[in-house]
């Protein structure tokens, strides 16, 4: 029969050595490719002899599991003692029974019809987790400490074998909504199988308590409902002069952070920092890099008010993201543009906007649509049309997992028909179900028809390039394009275009080795290079609000 896997940690923090207050209910979300599928509701206790975690829940497709009963047991210094699992898998009934002893775990199975029982040697005190089943990570939670950094622990899948579980990494978070801000750990674990490596991250409060699981390889995500609320979000960064705002916008608004320096001007120049889509907040936080929040800090000191944002449907902002494209992005642009210019503290003739990457186009848009703005700044942004850096970015790719010419020419074949696709509407029956659910977007159809020629061609506001010579998403010839573009306006002086390479920075905008995206999760260095923030402060001073 198909085996209900359990996973088992063995751990270094006894679960007698948590505070009583870890006991109580708690509800969870789980969210697949961005979709949520159902909910689980946890409730955790705690006695001198026992420590118990009981589940209730329904997932709906793929995972299609009704959870009547689950309720694992172990005793107070961590061994498990008993499992029991009631519900329904696809439709069909399913219970499973497992008994521990200090080195065995013995299973009683029903699937359907299907029984089965089989007994393991395992190793003492693990921490069992059967996979779909999350509250069974409260298990792992409340045993997590930041000293197993490096630990290698065994984990028990029944009714299989066991294998090997590192914990990689620990990371610092934080969420904040209306009721406060919680300090978060993130515990970064690796699962080495006969199959290859998985990773898992397991996020826990200062209690001990779960807080999130993420499932990266089948992009699942589970997060506790007091922590994934509208209003709440995760403050990767803090300035000072950080001051929390709401903007309107059409319809909705949006969270954001305007940064002032205390000793800025009465009336300064402002900037607003546009990023693309995705489901970074408003410090585009990626790899670890809060990009605009520390760029935002830069600027402030330099006598600049500085507005980061969450876009819409993230974070603190409301709106749909899933009906929006280049031009919608650019529209909530112009909300914060008109808001700014009606603050006091903020010289509303000195307003710049700074894009990085897929925001470049955004903030293009925006531009072309408001010739007030004083200046605009590239960074590591796109030169070509979408459609062309789409297939620019898989040839790159491509050449370097050296397959087949023949393999090869079939994946870019089939980007070619999704592009195509989606542009036209047309072919998609030739295109797996799969990747038209996540290609078949307005944002997606609006960045492939994206111009930047059409684009810049409108502006007449100063332009300032900055790209790392070791971009490997979108290479420094691009900043080569967009230099051309700009310096070839009509009755615009090529002056007024400047374009900066630094040396040795990737995409990130950050000191690199290769620049690869490979290197990400290993970079020395998670601080925005200071030659970045310096070009952009040294044009901002001198030429963001010349004349026209």
């Amino acid at each position: 029969m198909a085996a209900l896997g359990l996973t088992t940690l063995g751990a270094a923090r006894v679960a007698a050595a948590q505070p009583p207050s870890i006991d109580g209910t708690s509800r969870f979300t789980v969210i697949v490719r961005g979709v949520r599928i159902g909910t689980e509701s946890v409730d955790v206790t705690r006695t001198a002899t026992t420590f118990k975690i009981s589940s209730v829940g329904q997932l709906a497709p793929p995972f299609d599991l009704i959870t009547s009963k689950f309720e694992m047991v172990y005793s107070a210094d961590g061994h498990p003692q008993h499992l029991t699992i009631e519900g329904q898998l696809r439709g069909l009934p399913v219970t499973l029974s497992t008994s521990f002893g200090v080195t065995t775990a013995t299973s009683d199975m029903l699937q359907g019809t299907r029984r089965g029982s089989v007994t393991h040697q395992i190793s003492p005190r693990a921490v069992v987790l059967p996979n779909n089943f999350f509250g069974a990570y409260e298990g792992l939670a409340s045993r997590l400490d930041p000293s197993m950094v490096g630990t290698r622990v065994p984990v028990y899948i029944p009714p299989d074998s066991e294998v090997s579980v590192s914990v990689d990494g620990v990371t610092s978070r934080r969420i904040v909504s209306p009721g406060g801000a919680v300090d978060l750990k993130q515990y970064d674990l690796s699962v080495t199988t006969p199959g290859g490596v998985s990773r898992v991250q397991v996020w826990t409060d200062p209690r001990g308590r779960l807080a999130r699981v993420v499932l990266p390889a089948s992009s699942v995500a589970v997060v506790r409902d007091d922590l994934s609320s509208v209003m709440a979000r995760e403050e990767t960064v803090r300035n000072p002069g950080d001051e929390d705002v709401f903007i309107a916008a059409a319809g909705f608004t949006l969270g954001a952070t305007l940064t002032r320096a205390s000793g800025a001007p009465a009336r300064a120049p402002a900037v607003v920092l546009v990023g693309g889509p995705g489901r970074q907040d408003r410090d585009e936080t990626t790899y670890g890099v809060p990009k605009f929040g520390q760029i935002a800090g830069a600027l402030a000191a330099a006598g600049y008010v500085v507005v980061r944002y969450d876009k819409r449907g993230i974070g603190q902002s409301g709106g749909r993201p899933e009906h929006a494209g280049v031009a919608e992005y650019a529209e909530d642009v112009r909300a914060v543009v008109a808001w700014l210019r009606k603050r006091r503290d903020v010289d509303p003739g000195g307003i710049v906007l700074i894009g990085h990457a897929e925001g470049g186009p955004v903030a293009l848009t925006a531009a072309g649509r408001d010739s007030r703005l004083s200046g605009i700044v590239l960074l590591a942004a796109p030169g070509m049309s979408g459609r062309d850096l789409t297939l620019e970015q898989q040839r790159l790719v491509l050449a370097r997992q050296n397959e087949s010419e023949a393999a090869t020419q079939a994946k870019i074949a089939m980007q070619q028909r999704i592009i195509n696709a989606v542009i036209t509407g047309k072919g998609w029956e030739t295109v797996p179900e799969d990747v038209r659910w996540q290609a078949d977007t307005p944002w997606f159809r609006s960045w492939l028809l994206f111009e930047p020629a059409a684009a810049i061609n409108r502006l007449k506001q100063p332009i300032l390039i900055v790209h790392g010579t070791l971009d490997r998403e979108t290479p420094a010839a691009h900043a080569d394009r967009l230099e051309a573009l700009a310096q070839a306006r009509r009755g615009v002086s090529p002056a007024r275009t400047r374009k900066v390479l630094i040396d040795g920075v990737n995409h990130l905008l950050v000191t690199a080795g290769t620049g690869e995206m490979d290197e990400y999760d290993s970079l020395p260095s998670r601080t925005v290079a200071s030659a970045v923030t310096s070009a952009i402060i040294g044009w901002l001073n001198g030429h963001a609000t010349l004349p026209r």
